[in-house]
């Protein structure tokens, strides 16, 4: 019995078992054996063939994955926020490869990858899904592209393909230690008091992936799910917004619904509804900053900025500039939101915002 047979036989058997406190730890146990499973199929043989058109080169400073079923305007949206020709059609299935382009923002170059539209199954290999939504694990943000004229229940339909091949959308890694030792057999501590997770499960688990010597420490109150992904690993956690295409086919009652569910933005890309808000919202959830470097007893030089993550430091900054630049360097002088007074004086740690200006003096 392959793979995914065994998945299939557990998932009806989890379908046959009525959800209760009793059976909570039963469940639990059983979508550790699925996540074992899927982690096998998830591996790539070096001797397999590579996806013809999905090994795409990453570049620019941030790169966003645009996915979805067929025909919900990934392809007229990458058109139309690039000067990329992505093929657009109302037949399905017009995107056979990952086809990247360029947009720039704020001073940031974005790779914006439109992926071809995938089948309910596709984590599976239908469709040539799992190549499509293994490389969204490769992103910085996800934008999932969705008809707002078809079911919502596509949204919960994609959401579970992602999370098969362990994507985790809007959130955060659970705070859990988690190391394998060579002896001394199971530690398990919980500094905070746990709703479900406990000490028999945590053991059942680890003995259940051949595990008998670790040490867990859990640092907040975390579900099964939370522990069995930090076992498995291999998780990727990543923004995702939700954008509704096609709002100019519905009601303004149904939009108005739409636009109030979390991490949603309701746009209609052909009659260029709403467009500014997503480039905003996707700038929003990339987490970029903007710092503009100056040379002593010149003005800073605002047509060309650095982009850095969100939370960079002045050491980050001067990596961006020049590798070498750590090796003489002094102190900073900061201008901005960051500096408690213009201009600040600091070292490699401080942690810059939007819009500083830096000047980098060397020894």
């Amino acid at each position: 019995m392959g793979a995914l047979e065994k998945i299939a036989e557990i998932e009806r058997e989890m379908a046959r078992t009525q959800k209760n406190k009793a059976t909570e730890f039963h469940l639990g146990l059983l979508k550790g054996k699925i996540a074992r499973l899927r982690a096998e199929l998830l591996e790539v043989k070096a001797s397999g063939p590579k996806g013809e058109g999905f090994d795409v080169k990453r570049s620019g400073d941030a790169r966003v994955a645009l996915i979805g079923f067929p025909s919900v305007g990934k392809s007229t949206l990458l058109s139309t926020m690039t000067d990329t020709e992505s093929a657009v059609s109302s037949v399905d299935f017009t995107t056979l490869a990952a086809t990247p382009g360029r947009w720039e923002y704020n001073g940031a170059v974005i790779q914006l990858l439109d992926l071809p539209g995938i089948l309910e199954g596709a984590s599976q290999g239908i469709g040539r899904g799992k190549q499509v939504v293994s490389t969204a694990r490769t992103a910085d943000l996800i934008v999932m592209m969705l008809d707002a004229t078809k079911s919502h229940l596509q949204r919960p339909l994609l959401e579970k393909e992602l999370e098969s091949v362990g994507i985790r959308l809007n959130k955060r890694p659970p705070n859990i230690y988690f190391k394998i030792k060579t002896g001394g057999g199971i530690s398990y501590n919980a500094i905070v008091k746990q709703s479900v997770l406990n000490e028999k499960f945590v053991y059942n688990l680890l003995h259940q992936y051949r595990i008998f010597n670790a040490e867990v420490l859990v640092r907040e109150d975390v579900t099964l799910d939370d522990f069995i992904d930090v076992v498995v690993g291999g998780r990727i956690h990543l923004p995702c917004l939700y954008v509704y295409n096609k709002i100019d086919a519905i009601t303004i009652e149904e939009i108005d619904k739409i636009a109030r569910e979390d991490h949603t933005i309701v746009v209609s890309i052909e009659k260029d509804l709403n467009m500014d808000t997503l480039k905003h919202t996707i700038w929003e959830y990339l987490n970029l900053l903007r710092v503009y470097t100056k040379r002593h007893g010149e003005f800073p030089d605002f047509s060309e900025g650095l982009i850095l993550r969100t939370g960079a430091t002045v050491e980050d900054a001067c990596r961006a500039i020049h590798k070498t630049l750590l090796d003489s360097f002094k102190y900073a002088l900061v201008w901005g939101k960051s500096a408690k007074h213009n201009p600040q004086r600091a070292g490699l740690t401080h942690a810059l915002s939007n819009d500083d200006v830096i000047e980098i003096v060397r020894k």
